[in-house]
């Protein structure tokens, strides 16, 4: 999980937050269960909290403790007593985040800052050395007065929200403020020497404040990350109080949120509202709000509990991190890998939203590959081997995504029965052939649509296969053509579905094409992917070969057609 997470930052240029929550996510919790009763601790923590969900809280937390370390310094301890937090366990992620860092590094993922931010005149610099040789002395002075001791367990009476860590270390500290007269925190004087606070002070500053555009992105890295780990809200949520709130993942029913997570105690959140749902049957509720949890661990006690969780919208969110996803003949019924059904009502925003996520997805995994292929960083690159014009256009496309689109659509968990005839299963060649439209070209370059063996329906992608789903609707309403009006070149034909997801994924706005044609280094790679988007068509009227895309094909045919009209 940690990997993916922090590839997938160094490519959307969040890597100073996703460095902290991965680092969070990899140790214990350091919120104390026994705070959790105690109203001041409660108080105190509430600037800390995030409704978005508890990665986002502990990414608060870090930022607000690394403020707190640069201000005060030894004053962080008594500042996590008050929150009912354990400091240790936030050295450990400092620390954690670290290698994290120079893991990136180390692989070409991150760029190397040449020029470290030493500042201040000669009498400042003088002022740090000195300041870091006292430190040495620190740590060399403790090292040796507990290196002569002897080793002894002991039971001490802590207070009611110190950790054992804690009451270790103030221990050390009395004994070398009675040998040396000075009060010394061993942890906090391996933290200034181990970490740069100015370095730390200006990432928590950056990932302190995030707008809403970087807090979808992050969401959407950590849902990536985190995936197929996805926990469905029961839909008789509304009717139960906060402590008993359902959730259901793949594998198992019936699970509750820990009791430290930041939903435990404002669940309304995760609720539909009751005046955005529509009831279009029994337990399926019509809205554009639905959302899902993606969760860390599962951990199994008296109960299924859920912990470290994020709340990410439903249908965007799987349309871009789904390993499979199985449509209809109209793309208005979904399910995805297998176990969550998704029906929209309108046909016309259910091709537009998937072309969309069908899209966004290639741009995705191709600049990712781009960013892992290339191990140096250029000049005017967003990253490795990354356009940083491509990068934000990719971002840009992914946060109208989540943000503003808007569909309604009902959201289920399919039974095992429901499971049983999902598909219509494989066909045979000649009714293949008569369903399946001739010459279908690819969405995009280098794959190829071909049927599915198992599920029927032709593998358009990696992960979608369309028209495999077996329902009520007519199994060759593919055949039946709309008109459609192309919003880049006004194209107006009667399409299929697939015809029309095709035709989207390879046409451009106009101003996009110019753009593209004037940058002479683009120049050459759009001409190299507008060829591999060529194919052999043979044409009845003209009765000749052409090598044209598909765009060029439904021109074409579009002329012949206004041709036999006259």
């Amino acid at each position: 999980m940690d990997w993916k997470m922090l590839v997938l930052g160094s490519l959307f240029n969040l890597v100073e937050p996703v460095l902290t929550v991965a680092a969070a996510l990899s140790v214990q919790s350091p919120f104390l269960r026994s705070a959790q009763h105690n109203p001041d601790c409660s108080t105190a923590r509430q600037p800390l909290h995030s409704n978005q969900g508890d990665p986002l809280t502990l990414l608060n937390t870090f930022n607000a403790w690394v403020e707190v370390k640069g201000e005060r310094g030894g004053g962080s301890r008594k500042w996590c007593r008050r929150r009912g937090l354990e400091e240790q366990r936030l050295y450990e992620m400092v620390n954690l985040r670290r290698q994290f860092k120079e893991l990136l590094k180390s692989h070409g993922l991150l760029e190397t800052q040449l020029n470290t931010p030493s500042g201040g005149d000669r009498g400042q610099r003088r002022q740090r050395l000195t300041e870091r040789r006292k430190l040495h002395q620190l740590k060399r002075d403790h090292e040796l007065q507990e290196g002569g001791k002897r080793k002894v367990l002991k039971l001490e009476e802590e207070g009611e929200f110190s950790s054992g860590s804690d009451a270790e270390d103030a221990g050390r500290g009395k004994k070398d403020r009675d040998s040396t007269g000075q009060n010394v925190d061993i942890q906090e004087v391996k933290f200034k020497l181990r970490h740069n606070v100015w370095e730390l002070q200006e990432a928590a500053s950056s990932s302190q404040d995030l707008s809403s555009r970087q807090q979808a992105l992050l969401k959407l890295l950590l849902c990536r990350g985190l995936y197929p780990q996805l926990a469905l809200p029961d839909e008789h949520n509304t009717s139960r109080k906060d402590s008993d709130q359902i959730f259901h993942t793949r594998n198992k029913q019936g699970v509750v949120i820990h009791p430290t997570s930041v939903f435990a105690s404002d669940p309304e959140v995760l609720q539909v509202p009751e005046h955005e749902t529509r009831e279009i049957g029994p337990d399926k509720r019509d809205s554009s709000r639905h959302q899902l949890l993606a969760f860390v661990t599962l951990l199994e006690t008296n109960k299924p509990y859920l912990s470290n969780c994020v709340r990410v919208p439903a249908l965007q969110a799987l349309l871009l991190v789904a390993n499979s996803v199985d449509s209809n003949a109209d793309c208005t019924r979904l399910v995805v890998d297998g176990w969550l059904e998704l029906e929209l009502t309108d046909t016309e925003g259910a091709l537009k939203m998937l072309s969309t996520a069908l899209t966004l997805r290639a741009d995705w995994e191709r600049l990712l590959l781009a960013q892992l292929g290339q191990q140096g960083p250029a000049e005017g690159l967003a990253g490795p081997g990354v356009s940083r014009r491509d990068m934000e256009k990719l971002m840009d496309g992914l946060v109208r995504f989540l943000l503003y689109t808007e569909v309604s659509y009902s959201l289920r968990r399919l039974t095992a029965f429901q499971t049983q005839n999902m598909y219509i299963g494989p066909q045979a060649e000649p009714e293949l052939s008569q369903t399946a439209a001739p010459n279908i070209n690819p969405l995009f370059p280098g794959v190829e649509a071909k049927p599915h063996p198992i599920k029927g329906g032709l593998r358009v992608t990696g992960f979608f296969t369309y028209n495999c789903l077996a329902d009520s609707k007519d199994l060759y309403s593919e055949c039946l053509r709309t008109f459609w009006t192309c919003p880049n070149c006004d194209l107006y034909m009667p399409l299929t579905p697939l015809e029309r997801m095709q035709h989207e994924a390879t046409c451009r706005p106009a101003a996009e094409q110019q753009q593209q044609e004037g940058e002479p280094e683009s120049g050459q790679t759009s001409s190299s992917s507008a060829s591999s988007l060529n194919r052999v068509y043979h044409c009845d009227v003209c009765d000749e070969d052409l090598n044209l895309t598909s765009t060029e094909i439904l021109k074409h045919k579009r002329q012949h057609m206004y041709s036999a009209a006259r």
